[in-house]
């Protein structure tokens, strides 16, 4: 689809007479770790499911690794483009990790497109929360023997302590999503060259659509902290913590999440 002058890959799940929910995944990752069943599960409740890759991840536009050719409010008007094209005039976002940054300038900058917000395993970046653990910038630091083992080994990093990790499911992913990417080294590192530049008048306070934040209570990434700042930054924003999830969303805990999601769509 071209969308904001690009090639994006875009799927969707459901009836299109239904409400929207945008699915925004975060750094690195394609549209496949939105899981398919998943996309499936949220249609079959009566929602209208929208996954697409990002710029430099599966089939969308690729850059040279190193060297993006946009910003983050490139990737901002890449949603609203996509929604655009699909015919929605609003719709229910959920933004992952760092999408949560595309999702807030959605909030702030696009209000009119935005039913509900939903910020998933992100940050409001404050400085005073606490860092990264340890043990997580160990393990992702691990040195793999193949694309495929190193988009493992760093999943198996955010998921932390959480006996959640199913390394089987995540290795056949990765498999696919490696088989379908225009360039890896792409998109493991593009993202991280960005300037997040977005949004550019306004912040978490000038919220104003209904807002949900899910996190996990063991995530490595940006601890629980992260996710009660985030709660307490948005205007009336509720918290769903997910017992014993790390930064990544589990089968385990999908009915849970999906509930969630469709009331607070609702």
């Amino acid at each position: 689809m071209l969308v904001n002058g690009v090639e994006l890959c875009v799927e969707t799940f459901g009836d299109s007479s239904d409400p929207a929910v945008l699915l925004i995944h975060g750094a690195c990752a394609s549209m496949l770790w939105w899981e398919t069943e998943l996309c499936a599960s949220l249609a079959a409740r009566g929602r209208f499911v929208i996954r697409y890759d990002n710029r430099d991840t599966g089939l969308s536009v690729s850059y040279p690794p190193g060297r993006p050719g946009y910003v983050l409010s490139d990737m901002v008007l890449d949603a609203v483009g996509i929604l655009d094209a699909l015919g929605v005039a609003r719709a229910h976002v959920v933004g992952r990790s760092m999408s949560g940054a595309i999702a807030l300038a959605l909030g702030v900058e696009h209000a009119d497109r935005v039913a509900s917000l939903t910020f998933v395993a992100t940050t409001t970046g404050d400085p005073d929360l606490p860092p990264m653990t340890e043990a997580f910038l160990e393990a992702s630091s691990e040195e793999a023997p193949s694309d495929v083992e190193k988009i493992v080994s760093v999943l198996r990093a955010y998921a932390g302590p959480s006996p959640y990790f199913d390394e089987e499911h995540v290795r056949q992913l990765a498999v696919q999503d490696v088989a379908r990417t225009v360039n890896v080294d792409s998109a493991m590192s593009n993202h991280f060259c960005i300037s997040f530049d977005a949004p550019r008048a306004g912040g978490f306070g000038d919220v104003v659509a209904p807002t949900l934040v899910v996190h996990g209570s063991l995530d490595p990434v940006f601890p629980l902290e992260h996710g009660e700042a985030l709660r307490d930054a948005v205007p009336g924003a509720s918290l769903l913590v997910l017992d014993s999830v790390g930064h990544d969303l589990p089968r385990p805990v999908w009915p849970r999440f999906v509930d969630a999601l469709v009331e607070h769509s609702a």
